[in-house]
């Protein structure tokens, strides 16, 4: 009775996989049809006032026409009327975004539209909310830590030609990462640090990225007689390779690196497998001199980043003043 039990339960649960498969499909096609709906009525719209057609109360009193006509139908309200038509303007005369536009809802639409200011920054977000698989709520927290500037200023500061490919375009590895979420008091050491990033393991991963794979805290590597740990080790799924981070609570020293170095040369020697690429290693310290991480990265070879990391979320004016003063540098010098 207890192995008929059983059997009944795989077959339950193969029945809830069809079912969630399905309910993924249905929702897939829906939100489809429903951006494509309110992309066509941004342009009906936009094109009547362009022409002269209408004027701005025109919307007003189409909103109380869908209002009167379809009394149960949601979403067509004159604000969300005029959102319509900035969507459709907002994105009329760009070639990627078109294509992109159904792979997310109206909400996270109306949130990158508000929120980003230049197109870039809009299709930087598009596209990672795509990649991640973000929910609102998620894409919110990452334009709130300003992952569109911080991943611009890591391109410009990352020294080392290794993780320089296409893979990081859309900010696999920065050269800054903001761990708000630790609360970690004014004093702590590299235990307490670790033991936080496990505790809020979740939201250190929607920081790093989602591809990124939890394999173990305090990994043990055994190289001859002697035992070493590699503080957090990770495994990213899109690149195909193992990734160490190493956590410093003070700031960056050269030596720092070389341990790092020999960290990656054990991993893959000893632990990645022939399908996959090499491993990468991240060192996390609290504070860098750029000078000195130029030095220390200009004759490795190994695909190892020196990124600093804040405990407070930094002001997104901040971060845009210096990706500003940034574009300005660059356009003086041509």
């Amino acid at each position: 009775m207890k192995d008929q039990n059983i059997i009944h339960n795989n077959d339950f649960i193969e029945i809830e996989n069809l079912i969630q498969q399905v309910r993924i499909r249905v929702y897939k096609n829906v939100n489809t049809e429903l951006i494509n709906l309110y992309w066509e009525i941004g342009k009906y719209i936009s094109k009547k006032i362009e022409l002269a057609q209408w004027g701005d109360k025109t919307i007003d009193q189409l909103a109380e026409y869908l209002h009167n006509s379809i009394p149960n139908a949601r979403g067509f309200e004159r604000r969300n009327l005029y959102r319509m038509r900035q969507f459709y303007e907002t994105y009329k005369d760009n070639e990627i975004v078109p294509a992109l536009r159904t792979q997310l809802n109206w909400t996270q639409h109306r949130t990158i539209i508000s929120r980003c200011k230049s197109m870039k920054e809009k299709e930087f977000y598009i596209r990672l909310c795509i990649a991640e698989k973000y929910s609102t709520r998620e894409l919110d927290r990452q334009i709130d830590s300003g992952i569109f500037e911080r991943t611009m200023l890591s391109k410009t500061t990352n020294t080392n030609l290794s993780l320089q490919t296409e893979s990081n375009r859309y900010g696999i590895f920065r050269d800054q990462y903001v761990l708000d979420f630790l609360n970690l008091p004014e004093k702590y050491s590299e235990t307490d640090f670790q033991s936080a990033i496990i505790s809020s393991l979740k939201s250190f991963i929607l920081e790093i990225g989602k591809d990124f794979s939890f394999v173990g805290q305090n990994y043990r590597l055994q190289v001859g007689n002697s035992d070493f740990f590699i503080d957090l080790l990770f495994f990213h799924r899109g690149l195909q390779c193992l990734v160490a981070f190493e956590l410093k609570t003070r700031k960056f020293k050269p030596e720092y690196l070389g341990q790092l170095e020999f960290y990656l040369e054990a991993l893959d020697r000893d632990v990645k497998k022939d399908n996959e690429n090499p491993s990468i290693g991240i060192l996390l310290c609290r504070d860098k001199d750029e000078e000195v991480v130029r030095y220390a990265l200009s004759r490795s070879m190994s695909p190892a980043m020196i990124s600093e990391y804040q405990t407070k979320l930094i002001p997104k004016e901040i971060l845009r003043q210096k990706l500003d003063e940034f574009y300005n540098l660059i356009e003086n010098k041509e």
